[in-house]
C-alpha cells in the first residue's frame, strides 16, 4: 500500500513538474518570438529616423546654399543702389564740362530700385518701380530711414530710394524658407517626438509629439530632454538665424513595443494560473468524487455484514452457556462499528453541527483510544478549567473521528512507544480555542509541513496516506476550523495545532 501511495504522489509530482516545464518552453518561445518582432519593427523605424534625421541635415545644407545666394545678391543689389544714389548726386552737382548722357541713361534704365522724388512742399513729382497702390507717405518715411534723401538745391527737389524691390522679394522668401524648413522638420517627423532648441538650449522654438505641460514646466522639459539624449543623440543644424538642436525620441509604438513582451508575459502568466486554477479545481472535484464514492461504498457494505452481527449477537444472547462479559465486548464492537459506518455515510454531505462541549468529547476519545494502543504509550488530556463548560458546533462522530486518526498517525509515528499529550485551551492570539496535540515521536521536516495533509502522502510501510488527508477536510470543510503543524523537529516529536471558534455555554 505504501509503495502504491508513493508511486500515486510521485507521479502526480512529475506531471506538475512536467507541466511547468512546458509552460515554461511555451513563455520562452512567445517570449522570444514576439521579441525577434519588435526588434525588427524597431529596426526599421530606427532606419526611418535615420533616414528622416539624414534629409533634415541635407535640407539644412540647402537652406544655407540659398543663404549664401541671398547675401551675395542682396549685396549687389545695395552696390546697385549705392550707385544709383551716386549718379543723383551727380546729376545735382556736376563736374565742369561732364557730358551726363551716360547718367541719364543709367538713371532711366533703373528697373528694381523704387525712387521718389518730390517738390519742396513735399508734392510727388517722380515715382519709379512704385506700386501705384502704396501709400507714398509711409513708404517716404521707410526710405528716410534706412537712406537720407538726395536735395536739389537750385529746384528744392528730394529724391527718397531704398533697396531694391527684389531684395525685398529674396529677404521675404527667405524667411518663408526658414519657417517652413523648420516647420516640416518639427510636424513630419514621422510621428517622432520632436523637440527644437536654440543654440543655448534654454528656449523652444517648436515641438511635435510632446505634452505641453513638460515644455512650460523647466524641471520637467530638462527631464524630457535628457531622455531624449540618451536613447538618440539631438541633430545639430545650422541655420541662417544660428545653430539649432532637434532633440527626439522613439515613438509611441515602438515604446509600446519595447513593453509589449513584459505585457504579453504578465497575460501568459495569469491565464497559465488561471488554467491552473481551473485543472486543480476539476482534479479536486475528481477526487472528491471518489471520495464520497468511496466512503458511501464502504458505509452500503459494510451494513450488511454489521446487521447479521447484530442477529448473531442477539441469538448467544438467549444462550445461558455464553459468558455475558463476551456479549458485552461484542456489542460494544458493534456499536463501535455502527459509528465508523455512520461517519462514512456522512462524507460527501455537510453534517449537522450541534453545540456540543469540546472538553468532553476530547475525554470520551482518549477513554476509548487508551486501552486501543500499546501499553508503551502515555495517552494524557490536559484541560484548562475555563474551558469545561466552553461549547463548540461540531458533529461529535467526526471529531472524534479526527482526534482518533491523529492518536493514531502519533502512534505510528513514535513506533508503539512514547507519550502523547492533548491540551486544550484559550487562544491567545484569537477569541477561538486551541487543541494542541503532541507527541515525542520521529518528527517531520519543515519543509514537508504542509505535505502531510495531501492525499496519498505516508512515510509509513501499509496505509494509503489518507488520514491526515481527511481529518485536515473535516476540520476546515466541515467545522470552518483550522488545522496545521505548529511545530516540528526530527527526532524530538511534532506538534498539531486545532483551532475553532469559541461559543459560549
Amino acid at each position: 500500500m505504501a509503495l502504491r501511495s508513493e508511486q500515486l504522489v510521485s507521479r502526480r509530482q512529475w506531471w506538475n513538474r512536467a507541466l511547468l516545464v512546458a509552460a515554461m518552453v511555451i513563455v520562452v518561445a512567445t517570449l522570444w518570438y514576439a521579441n525577434s518582432i519588435a526588434d525588427r519593427i524597431r529596426q526599421e523605424e530606427q532606419s526611418r529616423v535615420r533616414v528622416w534625421s539624414e534629409a533634415i541635415r541635407q535640407r539644412a545644407e540647402l537652406v544655407r546654399y540659398t543663404q549664401a545666394l541671398f547675401e551675395e545678391l542682396s549685396q549687389e543689389e545695395r552696390e546697385k543702389a549705392d550707385r544709383l544714389a551716386d549718379a543723383y548726386r551727380l546729376v545735382d552737382n556736376p563736374p565742369d564740362g561732364m557730358d551726363l548722357t551716360f547718367v541719364t541713361e543709367f538713371l532711366w534704365a533703373n528697373k528694381t530700385i523704387p525712387v521718389l522724388i518730390v517738390d519742396d512742399e513735399g508734392k510727388e513729382l517722380y515715382a519709379v518701380n512704385i506700386a501705384s497702390d502704396v501709400n507714398r507717405d509711409s513708404l517716404r518715411m521707410a526710405m528716410e530711414s534706412s537712406h537720407a534723401p538726395i536735395v536739389f538745391q537750385e529746384v528744392g527737389h528730394r529724391v527718397y530710394w531704398s533697396q531694391s524691390t527684389r531684395f525685398n522679394e529674396l529677404k521675404s522668401t527667405m524667411q518663408d524658407l526658414i519657417n517652413s524648413f523648420i516647420s516640416e522638420t518639427v510636424m513630419n517627423s514621422a510621428s517622432v517626438p520632436v523637440v527644437l532648441m536654440d543654440e543655448a538650449r534654454e528656449k523652444v522654438l517648436r515641438h511635435q509629439g510632446v505634452d505641453s505641460a513638460d515644455i512650460d514646466d523647466p524641471v520637467r522639459l530638462q527631464r524630457l530632454l535628457t531622455e531624449m539624449q540618451s536613447s538618440n543623440p539631438p541633430l545639430a543644424i545650422q541655420l541662417p538665424d544660428g545653430l539649432h538642436y532637434i532633440y527626439f525620441a522613439d515613438s509611441a509604438v515602438l515604446t509600446q513595443l519595447q513593453y509589449f513582451p513584459f505585457v504579453q508575459l504578465t497575460l501568459i502568466a495569469v491565464f497559465l494560473m488561471t488554467a491552473y486554477m481551473i485543472f486543480s479545481s476539476f482534479r479536486r472535484s475528481e477526487q472528491d468524487q471518489v471520495w464520497v464514492g468511496m466512503a458511501k461504498e464502504t458505509a452500503h457494505q459494510l451494513g450488511t455484514p454489521l446487521s447479521s452481527l447484530m442477529a448473531w449477537t442477539g441469538l448467544l444472547e438467549a444462550i445461558d452457556d455464553v459468558p455475558r462479559e463476551y456479549l458485552v465486548e461484542m456489542n460494544r464492537d458493534i456499536d463501535r462499528l455502527n459509528v465508523v459506518v455512520d461517519r462514512f455515510s456522512k462524507i460527501g454531505s455537510r453534517p449537522e453541527l450541534t453545540l456540543q462541549p469540546i472538553a468532553l468529547l476530547v475525554e470520551q476519545t482518549v477513554a476509548y483510544m487508551r486501552p486501543r494502543v500499546s501499553a508503551k504509550v502515555d495517552l494524557s488530556f490536559d484541560c484548562s478549567p475555563e474551558m469545561r463548560n466552553t461549547r463548540v458546533k461540531l458533529s461529535p462522530s467526526l471529531f472524534s473521528w479526527v482526534l482518533e486518526n491523529l492518536i493514531r498517525n502519533a502512534v505510528d509515528a513514535m513506533d508503539g512507544s512514547g507519550q502523547i499529550r492533548m491540551t486544550l485551551a484559550p487562544d491567545s492570539s484569537t477569541t477561538g480555542i486551541q487543541l494542541l496535540i503532541s507527541d515525542t515521536g520521529k518528527g517531520i521536516p519543515k519543509a514537508r509541513w504542509k505535505d502531510v495533509f495531501s492525499p496519498g502522502y505516508t512515510t509509513k510501510t501499509r496505509g494509503w496516506g489518507l488520514g491526515l488527508s481527511l481529518v485536515k477536510r473535516i476540520v476546515e470543510e466541515y467545522h470552518g476550523g483550522k488545522i496545521a503543524v505548529l511545530e516540528s523537529r526530527l527526532g524530538q516529536g511534532t506538534t498539531f495545532e486545532i483551532d475553532f471558534q469559541r461559543t459560549a455555554g
